[in-house]
């Protein structure tokens, strides 16, 4: 038997976006959350303030496990109509630093700020212990 899928209007989304009927979208698809709100494990107010709108970027900000994935299917009623929605700027996740693959200048650098002090101690002992010598002999 195949279901047909809701499809929603963003501005029907929008209407539903308070604690007696949370509404929001993840990845397309339309939730309501509304009697999840007191199980949620971060808090009812994380999915408060995430409806009657897109929440695909809070939702894969946090990194949600394989079964809120799964739990996630239990809430959904529909898709919304990606023509109705507003323009936003999609997912993107962190960028790492990038990896510098010359090192040599930043390793050198690391190396005389370790090396600098021993040298100068070593000069320093070393003098100590030649002028004591020359003094001691006469």
């Amino acid at each position: 038997m195949v279901t047909e899928t809701k499809v929603f209007q963003f501005s029907e989304v929008e209407t539903h976006g308070d604690p007696t009927d949370c509404w929001l979208i993840i990845h397309g698809k339309v939730y309501d959350v509304t009697k999840f709100l007191e199980h949620h494990p971060g808090g009812d107010d994380v999915l408060v303030s995430a409806t009657g709108k897109d929440a695909t970027n809070d939702f894969e900000d946090v990194g949600h496990s394989v079964d809120a994935h799964n739990l996630m299917k239990d809430f959904e009623i529909g898709e919304v109509d990606i023509t109705s929605m507003p323009e936003v700027e999609t997912y993107k996740p962190a960028k790492s630093p990038e990896y510098n693959h010359d090192k040599s200048s930043a390793f050198i650098i690391k190396i005389l700020q370790f090396l600098g002090p021993i040298v100068i101690l070593a000069l320093a002992l070393a003098l100590r212990y030649l002028y004591k010598k020359n003094n001691s002999v006469e």
